[in-house]
């Protein structure tokens, strides 16, 4: 008999809540991804995918534009998904780009070399770019 385990081939898509389409759109656009289509279905939901295939579904439902991103933060912690991480060469090399793009920088993990860099969304969702690590056993 097949395991679950054994039928899942990799990430299909992030469901991300927010609350203005053109707002977020805008911001993802900044990271690279492209509007697919959208707003579609009854949620509604606009579909925006990255070049490396990295698909992201802006689910258009969110009922306020400032309100606090209750996994992050708040004291009480709730079960949820606290963040997206997406792969990234170099922490440093982002942490440029974001600043030239004119997005600001939330947190950074790891000295030198920088781990990881975070930045929210306009809906103040959590989005970290977290540097590969090296190879567990690197050829000699």
């Amino acid at each position: 008999m097949t395991t679950p385990g054994a039928l899942i081939s990799g990430l299909a898509h992030v469901g991300i809540r927010v609350h203005d389409l053109a707002r977020s759109r805008a911001f993802y656009e900044r990271l690279g991804f492209a509007f697919v289509v959208g707003p579609i279905g009854p949620e509604p939901v606009a579909i925006l995918r990255h070049p490396t295939g990295v698909e992201i579904n802006l689910i258009l439902n969110a009922p306020s534009e400032a309100a606090a991103n209750i996994l992050m933060d708040v004291a009480e912690k709730h079960p949820g998904y606290t963040h997206i991480a997406l792969a990234i060469p170099d922490a440093e090399a982002m942490r440029d780009a974001l600043a030239a793009a004119g997005i600001p920088i939330s947190g950074t993990r790891g000295g030198k070399p920088l781990a990881a860099v975070f930045v929210r969304d306009p809906d103040r969702n959590v989005i970290e770019f977290a540097r590969e690590p090296p190879p567990a056993n690197p050829a000699p």
